[in-house]
C-alpha cells in the first residue's frame, strides 16, 4: 500500500477528536522538535527519529517503531516526511500518511468552532493550536466583526464570506509579540478600519482608529454593542472587548489558567501595577458570570466538552486563586518577578512587524511564526 497524504485540518481531526489510536512520528532534528511540537488532547503516542537518522541507520530506525500502529508522519517541509513514509511501506508497514506541505501548515491552521449563537449574532473562536492562540469573528446580519486575526488572512475572508458577510471592523487587543497579526492586510483587503488602543500602536507607521476606554461599537443596525474596557498590564494597551454583557474577548489580559505576563516590555515593576490595578479595578468590578474568550490557552485541558477554551470570570478567579487572592501591589509584582523567565529573542522583532516597522519576506514571516506563546505570567 502507497503512502498517503493528510491535511493539517485532518491532523486537527486526529488530536482533536477521539478516532482511534496512531503514532505520530516526528522526523524533524531533535532541536526543532523540542522547540515546537505538535500537540492535542487525543495525541497519545508521539516519538522523534530524525529524518537523517533513516538514512543511516534505516533497519534500527525502523525497529524502533510498532507496526500493529497507523502512522502519520511529520517533517519541515513535507519531502522528508514522504521519504520516511515511502521506507516504512517498503517495509511492511500498511497504513501511514505524511503531512501535506510540513509542519508549516499545521502551524498556520486556523480552525473556526461556534462559541455562542442567537437570532441577532454569532460568535466563532478560531483555534490556531501550533500557537496554541485564539481569535475571534462575531457574525451579525451581513457584517462579520474579526478580533486579534493571525497573518494567514485568507481564513478570515473565506469564513466571512462562507457567512454571506463582510468585515466591516477589525480590532486587536494589544499589540502582540507572539505572532504575527494579520490585521494590516486584512485591512487591505476588506477596507475595514483597524481599531486599537495608542498607548500601543502610536508607534504603528499605519493609519488605525484610536478607541477610548469605554467606547461602544454594533454592527449597523444590530442593537449588539461591543463595549472597549482599558486593561492594561500585558501592555499599555492592552483592551478587551465586552460582547452583548455576556462574552469578554480579554487578548492576554485574562487566560483560563493565569494570566498576561506583564515584563515583556521590560518594564516589570511599572507594568505588574497596571496588571494589579486593572485585576482590582477592571476585572473584580466585573459580573463575574461574564465569560472569558482568551487569546491563547496553556494546554489542551483548559477546551470544554464542545472543543471550546471559555469560562467564566468566577472560575477563572477561583482556579487561579494564587494570583487574585494577592491583595496588595507589591507581592503581586514579587509573585510576577519570581514567575519571570526569558522571553524568545524574536518577539522583540515580531512586535516590530506589527506596528508596520519591519517588513520580512514571507518565508521569513513563516519561521518567525513558528512555536507555542509564551505570554502567561506562570508556567510549568
Amino acid at each position: 500500500m502507497e503512502a498517503y497524504a493528510f491535511s493539517p485540518e485532518q491532523l486537527f481531526g486526529s488530536v482533536f477528536k477521539e478516532s482511534g489510536e496512531f503514532l505520530l512520528l516526528d522526523v524533524r532534528n531533535n532541536e526543532e522538535f523540542e522547540k515546537f511540537a505538535i500537540e492535542g488532547p487525543f495525541l497519545t503516542q508521539m516519538t522523534n527519529i530524525p529524518y537523517f537518522e533513516f538514512l543511516e541507520f534505516e533497519e534500527e530506525s525502523i525497529a524502533k517503531i510498532p507496526r500493529k500502529n497507523q502512522i502519520k508522519i511529520v517533517c519541515a517541509k513535507e519531502g522528508s516526511a514522504k521519504y520516511v513514509a515511502d521506507i516504512l511501506t517498503n517495509a511492511g508497514f500498511t497504513d501511514v500518511g505524511y503531512l501535506a506541505g510540513g509542519i508549516g501548515t499545521w502551524a498556520d491552521l486556523l480552525m473556526p468552532v461556534e462559541i455562542a449563537a442567537n437570532e441577532k449574532y454569532s460568535i466563532f473562536q478560531f483555534i490556531r493550536p501550533g500557537k496554541a492562540s485564539l481569535s475571534y469573528g462575531l457574525i451579525c446580519a451581513d457584517e462579520c466583526f474579526i478580533f486579534d486575526p493571525a497573518r494567514t488572512i485568507d481564513s478570515y475572508l473565506d469564513f466571512s464570506a462562507q457567512h454571506g458577510t463582510r468585515i466591516t471592523a477589525i480590532f486587536e487587543t494589544h499589540l502582540q509579540a507572539d505572532y504575527i497579526s494579520g490585521s494590516q492586510a486584512l485591512a487591505e483587503a476588506s477596507h475595514a478600519p483597524i481599531i486599537a488602543h495608542e498607548d500601543d500602536y502610536r508607534i504603528a507607521s499605519f493609519e488605525y482608529d484610536a478607541l477610548r476606554n469605554g467606547q461602544v461599537y454594533s454592527p449597523e443596525g444590530s442593537g449588539i454593542e461591543i463595549k472597549a474596557v482599558h486593561t492594561p498590564g500585558h501592555t499599555p494597551g492592552s483592551t478587551s472587548y465586552l460582547i452583548d454583557n455576556q462574552f469578554l474577548v480579554s487578548g492576554d489580559a485574562v487566560f483560563i489558567k493565569s494570566i498576561g505576563r506583564p515584563d515583556l516590555g521590560g518594564k516589570v515593576t511599572e507594568w505588574s501595577g497596571l496588571l494589579f490595578n486593572t485585576i482590582v479595578s477592571v476585572l473584580k468590578q466585573m459580573d463575574d458570570q461574564i465569560r472569558v474568550l482568551p487569546g491563547h490557552y496553556m494546554d489542551w485541558s483548559e477546551m470544554d466538552g464542545s472543543g471550546r477554551f471559555i469560562d467564566s470570570l468566577r472560575h477563572i478567579f477561583d482556579n487561579n486563586a494564587a494570583i487574585y487572592s494577592i491583595d496588595d501591589i507589591h507581592t503581586f509584582t514579587d509573585f510576577i518577578k519570581a514567575n519571570m523567565r526569558p522571553q524568545p529573542e524574536v518577539y522583540a522583532q515580531i512586535r516590530q512587524v506589527n506596528a508596520g516597522l519591519l517588513t520580512p519576506p514571507d518565508e521569513e514571516q513563516v519561521i518567525m511564526d513558528i512555536g507555542k506563546n509564551e505570554c502567561a505570567a506562570t508556567h510549568d
